[in-house]
């Protein structure tokens, strides 16, 4: 009888190290711009295996499902941390890309100067290192299949703001899912300003001509429709292109999405390409991360797709204080954030994900 899936206890009979089947391995970069830049490798058992950049923010780099990358990475490639990159656009010397890039946690948006201060293209946390606070290894003999790493990430300067984030990035050997539990916490002794956006990068080959863009919801594009050729009534805007000659250098379309929500207010986004039968799908919470914003890049040799859940589309801290949207934590108040991503291969799995986005 062929079998489907291993138990801790038919693990703990076949192994000696739990490491054969995967688990959690750090190391520090050793050549290039991310020379001393410490990660963290995770490999779930499944075909899923990622890289934790534990000096940036505990973002997301590399990520694989068998031979197939995921995630976009772009010419940057990894850098170590610049904490005094927030000026203008310096944020872009360092956006390396890859599956998870932070942004926030007191600004998501382009750069901007006002009588609260002077703020760079999507704040500071991608660009800071973590403090590690536990690494909890899978142990199929014990009966523990869970795995994690927490660390903490801390925004801050004398006389404040000073905001912190605990993240936790977690999963179950044997299953293809990335857990994200955040938690923002304002450390100071005044009111904060919070944004915070969520930037997953979609690359080839999951990302590729033909593929599906798949979300719901009321949508706008982020300027005047008639500078869309793509996010406008009519557009086709939920499959990839081939490549565009206009999005050489920085051409682009946004659109801002109001998500729709299952019966348990949870929102789902994600891509599909039924080339390679992969899908990977985005889970968060409406009443946490309320925006999702679709970024589209169909540059060559830059083809990537952005699906970004946030706290705010990323309009700016201005804007959003104009709109009277922008979240101001008290002295220590704090928010949470919990997402899901989640690998589908195989006909039936695939088919039950694309189900739920009726066309």
């Amino acid at each position: 009888m062929e079998r489907t899936e291993l138990t801790a206890q038919d693990i703990s009979t076949m192994i000696a190290n739990p490491a054969q089947m995967g688990g959690i391995e750090t190391s520090v970069l050793d050549n290039g711009a991310g020379r001393g830049t410490r990660i963290a490798w995770i490999n779930t058992g499944t075909g899923l295996r990622y890289k934790v950049v534990i000096d940036r923010g505990m973002d997301i780099y590399d990520a694989f499902y068998n031979q197939y990358s995921l995630a976009w990475q772009s010419h940057v490639g990894i850098t170590a941390p610049q904490p005094f990159s927030n000026k203008g656009i310096d944020w872009l010397r360092t956006f390396g890309g890859g599956l998870l890039v932070t942004c926030g946690l007191s600004h998501v948006g382009g750069p901007e100067s006002d009588e609260h201060g002077e703020r760079g293209l999507h704040g500071l946390i991608s660009n800071l290192p973590a403090e590690i606070e536990s690494i909890i290894q899978p142990d199929p003999a014990a009966g523990r299949m869970e795995m994690s790493i927490t660390g903490r990430i801390r925004e801050t300067k004398v006389f404040g703001p000073s905001l912190e984030l605990r993240r936790t990035i977690s999963g179950t050997l044997g299953q293809p899912f990335i857990r994200i539990h955040d938690e923002v916490i304002n450390r100071g002794n005044t009111a904060a300003p919070h944004m915070l956006l969520y930037h997953f990068n979609l690359g080839w080959p999951l990302a590729d001509e033909g593929a599906d863009i798949l979300w719901q919801g009321d949508w706008q594009p982020r300027f005047d429709p008639s500078k869309h050729k793509i996010f406008r009534e009519g557009g086709n805007f939920r499959k990839c292109p081939a490549p565009l000659d206009d999005h050489s250098g920085a051409g682009e379309e946004v659109a801002f999405i109001d998500p729709t929500t299952d019966a348990s207010g949870e929102c789902m986004c994600g891509l599909h390409n039924s080339r390679i039968g992969l899908a990977l799908a985005i889970r968060f919470r409406k009443e946490q991360l309320p925006w999702l914003t679709n970024w589209q890049h169909w540059g060559r040799g830059e083809y990537v797709t952005g699906l970004e859940p946030g706290t705010h589309p990323p309009i700016g801290q201005a804007q959003a204080r104009e709109e009277g949207t922008l979240i101001q934590l008290a002295p220590g108040e704090s928010r949470t954030y919990d997402l899901v991503l989640e690998v589908h291969s195989g006909e039936v799995p695939v088919q039950k994900f694309r189900s739920l986005f009726p066309e």
